[in-house]
């Protein structure tokens, strides 16, 4: 059986598992010498906002991976509305593990639309941490809880999840640039793509 796109848009960050270990210090090294605009470009599969993405790449060269990620948490923060609807909108469905049952789908599907239909943008959260079978009672309780929140106490809360993500998909990036390591469909995940060989 191949696996299934959830119906409705929630956002759950790839291969959270990786996040565990550090990236190297040789990861780090070509992300701060590659060029600006390969970094620009891997940057937005993190997080979709240009101003986020411009941000980190311009105070580049960091010292240490924690500069680095303390750099991501701190232009997450200064989104304005537009960049963080900007990144909203970036957002991709995930996919269902194989052995999700049907009423997974139903349940997920009726609770993302009432969402969308609400706040006008994809449910996002974020699940570093969580196993697979944990990770669908997580979604439908987040968006459940959610769903009673006003559109400004979302909009904190989905920007925050976005830096979480960010975060997470930054460290994967950098160790798929360490390591070359591989993602499910064949490519590092985040920068490797971009980065040429040293």
């Amino acid at each position: 059986m191949t696996p299934t796109h959830l119906p409705g848009r929630v956002a759950i960050p790839s291969l959270p598992e990786q996040t565990r270990t550090p990236p190297s210090p040789y990861a780090l090294e070509r992300f701060n010498t590659t060029p600006v605009d390969e970094v620009r470009q891997t940057l937005l599969t993190c997080l979709n906002s240009r101003r986020w993405a411009d941000r980190i790449a311009d105070h580049r060269p960091y010292p240490d991976t924690g500069s680095l990620l303390a750099a991501s948490d701190e232009a997450a923060y200064d989104l304005t509305p537009r960049d963080l609807a900007q990144a909203l909108a970036g957002e991709t469905l995930p996919v269902l593990p194989e052995d999700a049952y049907s009423a997974a789908h139903t349940a997920l599907s009726a609770a993302s639309a009432a969402y969308e239909a609400k706040f006008g943008h994809a449910f996002i959260i974020c699940l570093d941490g969580l196993s697979q079978a944990e990770t669908l009672d997580h979604v439908l309780a987040g968006i459940r809880s959610r769903l009673a929140n006003d559109p400004e106490e979302e909009r904190v809360v989905a920007a925050e999840e976005l830096r979480r993500l960010a975060k997470g998909r930054l460290v994967n990036a950098l160790r798929g640039a360490g390591h070359g390591a591989t993602s499910h469909n064949g490519a590092a995940p985040g920068i490797s793509p971009h980065i040429p060989p040293h």
